[in-house]
């Protein structure tokens, strides 16, 4: 069944981005698609989970389930230096970058202390930061911390593996992908924003000496995880890279010959005003292509919009996504998201995401040093 929008149906006229997504949110909705809801009413006790922090005297919080649990992967300065990376974003309010911090070697220890901290926590493990698969044997000690606090009491719903691929690339890769096997893996995102390796390469700017830098590398990678794992291939799009209906064909065809069984293409993250005005604010701007405008336009090409089975909408505590499915069977998520959401969520007093940075602390979001929760180095 192709996806009930016409592409001669009209979106209201819409001035600026917010308008025009909502435009078209509401129209997807008109078509009675349903709509998953991962963001929790306040008054729907099942959706949270109180946590006593720190013992009788300590702080008692709410956390919103589901609940994801990132020991922020920062053993190593990343291999790849994407153009529009996140991690080189700088807020106004004074904060040491998550991607600048290094494990200490009690890392570990502390990690520890905060899962005993969580016992109970139905949490799901996101492994993501920087690249995780840089350091192996960091990598391979968290899988094993991240087990023992399983067995310790940590109901655990989805293990997921955010990755660019280089350490796959590398002398332990398959000692990797054993280990990610036995952690039971739920699935596996891994970026790669454009088909043709030099374009890709222009944005992800894999550091000198990595394999996965080079095209048929990277495709050998991609169908090696997917005879072993849940593959998702994640696509940012952006000017020069996947920017329109051709071009997003074009890349699901490539992502199906690689093995993936599904697609991802988030949007630029959307900015508040709580950023400094550097490189990385000015590219993503310059950069950003509108996932309302895009969606649209792929609603009206004859090899997307005509072909999609509509299967539904989700509603999280920042992003929003349509997800669709191809003839040849392959998923297809647009994604977009916004900071300023995000940032409310998290300032709110309850608990929308765990994080455990390099220094010690587990913190409600993805600055370290605020809406902290826990320092492990205080006890």
């Amino acid at each position: 069944m192709a996806l009930p929008l016409a592409p001669s149906q009209p979106l209201a006229a819409a001035h600026d981005d917010d308008e025009e997504e909502a435009a078209l949110l509401a129209l997807l909705r008109r078509q009675g698609l349903p709509t998953l809801q991962r963001l929790p009413p306040a008054d729907e006790a099942a959706r949270w989970h109180a946590l006593q922090l720190g013992g009788p005297q300590g702080r008692r919080l709410r956390l919103a389930l589901p609940i994801t649990f990132t020991p922020y992967a920062s053993a190593r300065p990343c291999s790849a230096r994407c153009t529009f990376c996140s991690e080189n974003l700088r807020p106004l309010r004074s904060v040491t970058p998550a991607a600048l911090l290094r494990p200490a070697p009690d890392y570990f220890d502390g990690l520890q202390r905060a899962l005993h901290a969580l016992r109970g926590v139905p949490l799901s493990w996101s492994l993501s930061g920087l690249e995780s698969t840089d350091d192996a044997a960091w990598l391979l000690r968290l899988l094993a911390h991240l087990q023992a606090a399983e067995e310790d009491g940590i109901p655990v719903q989805e293990r997921v593996l955010y990755t660019n691929g280089a350490g796959f690339a590398q002398a332990q890769g398959a000692a990797l992908m054993d280990a990610l096997q036995r952690f039971g893996l739920s699935w596996i995102e891994l970026s790669r924003h454009h088909q043709d390796g030099a374009r890709n390469q222009a944005i992800m700017r894999f550091r000198p000496g990595e394999p996965i830098a080079a095209q048929p590398c990277f495709e050998s990678v991609a169908q090696t995880l997917a005879a072993r794992f849940a593959l998702r291939l994640i696509c940012l799009v952006q000017q020069d890279g996947v920017d329109s209906p051709e071009a997003v064909a074009d890349y699901l065809r490539w992502a199906a010959r690689c093995g993936a069984k599904t697609v991802i293409l988030r949007e630029f993250s959307r900015l508040d005003a709580g950023y400094r005005d550097n490189a990385t604010a000015r590219h993503l701007q310059a950069a950003r292509v509108p996932m309302a405008p895009l969606l649209r336009a792929c609603l009206a090409d004859a090899r997307l919009g005509g072909l999609w089975e509509p299967l539904s909408l989700t509603q999280g505590y920042y992003f929003q996504n349509l997800r669709v499915r191809m003839p040849d069977g392959l998923e297809v998520v647009f994604e977009w998201s916004d900071y300023a959401a995000m940032h409310q969520r998290h300032a709110s007093g309850d608990v929308y995401k765990l994080v455990y940075f390099a220094n010690g602390q587990l913190c409600a979001g993805w600055d370290p040093a605020h809406e902290v929760l826990l320092d492990t180095r205080h006890g």
